[in-house]
């Protein structure tokens, strides 16, 4: 199994587990049980912390702040803030957040292909 320290992979996985490194690295990213929800409802156009969390009615404000926190710091969201008064803070989409999106398209064919399948077992 993948050897995961604290702050990401050992060398010898990094070197010698090249595949495996790739999968890690991208589940490290989407890690967080709203980040997935997230990056598919900003994939279109930029959206407000308001919207963001009426989209996500389950959410809590602070844990909506942390995820959106780590999404810009691993580089998948970038947040503009506009120098109104009150302040106006949007968050879209970098570069690199949008070359993830084929994975949740993945996963969102996946689901619904397999979704209903699966309840059978729960």
């Amino acid at each position: 199994m993948a050897k995961i320290c604290k702050y990401g992979f050992d060398d010898t996985m990094i070197i010698n587990k090249r595949d495996l490194y790739g999968i890690g690295f991208t589940q490290n990213l989407l890690s967080g049980r709203w980040k997935y929800f997230i990056l598919w409802f900003i994939k279109d156009e930029p959206k407000r912390f308001s919207d963001i969390k009426r989209f996500l009615s389950g959410i809590s404000q602070g844990s909506l702040t942390k995820q959106l926190k780590e999404l810009e710091s691993d580089g998948l969201v970038h947040r503009e803030v506009y120098p109104e008064v009150p302040p106006r803070v949007e968050y879209s989409l970098t570069e690199m957040g949008q070359e993830i999106l084929p994975i949740l398209k993945l996963m969102e064919s996946y689901g619904k292909k397999h979704g209903e399948q699966a309840e059978d077992y729960l």
